[in-house]
């Protein structure tokens, strides 16, 4: 499997669940990981690959709600659809206000739950994809010198070369030069990207 393979992995202490949704999941390509329990799923190596979690509200000995809430104190960042046979609204309140994709109550549509899960994933999708693009950027702006970093800090506030050389001692000429290497450092074609390259890592904390 490639780490562009999504997973979907199912928490049901019911095990007739989740032979039926595997069977489901298999019949729109998907992988499936089953667990009957919360443990069960904290036990096992997953891979780096997209993913999304259809966790059940009840669970012996603790609820899905709770586990939802030791996950996302762990940065596992796992988008979660929640399915219960014995959903409310005030449940289905607090799980959505939690990050909760979708809170779907039995019977639903086999459909309603592919694309509660297709969402998901997609979910999952870009929030690896824009982590991969912060790592690069950050990596770019550790290649730039301390000058440098002090040039452009001042420049993705829209201040002249000529400003900048006055409030940091130098030339016009010399920031020049460094706003070159900046770009160049950045691969940023022009002062709009580089503001929102700034914007992305966060200059005082990169």
């Amino acid at each position: 499997m490639s780490q562009d393979d999504p997973i979907v992995y199912v928490i049901d202490d019911d095990a007739a669940i989740r032979e039926a949704l595997s069977g489901l999941l298999r019949s729109v390509g998907l992988r499936m990981e089953g667990f009957a329990l919360p443990r069960d799923f904290l036990a096992f190596r997953r891979p780096n690959a997209p993913c999304c979690m259809v966790l059940d509200v009840r669970l012996p000995g603790s609820s899905g709600l709770e586990f939802q809430r030791e996950l996302s104190a762990t940065n596992a960042n796992i988008p979660i659809i929640f399915i219960t046979g014995h959903g409310d609204i005030p449940m289905s309140v607090r799980a959505m206000k939690a990050g909760a994709v979708e809170f779907l109550t039995k019977p639903f549509r086999d459909q309603e739950l592919i694309d509660a899960i297709q969402h998901a994933i997609g979910r999952d999708r870009a929030r690896r994809a824009a982590e991969r693009e912060l790592t690069e950027l950050r990596a770019r702006w550790d290649t730039l010198t301390a000058r440098e970093k002090q040039v452009m800090a001042i420049l993705v506030t829209g201040q002249l070369n000529k400003q900048i050389g006055a409030a940091i001692g130098t030339t016009e000429s010399t920031v020049k030069a460094h706003r070159t290497q900046i770009m160049r450092k950045m691969q940023a074609s022009s002062l709009a990207e580089l503001v929102r390259t700034a914007d992305k890592i966060d200059m005082q904390t990169a």
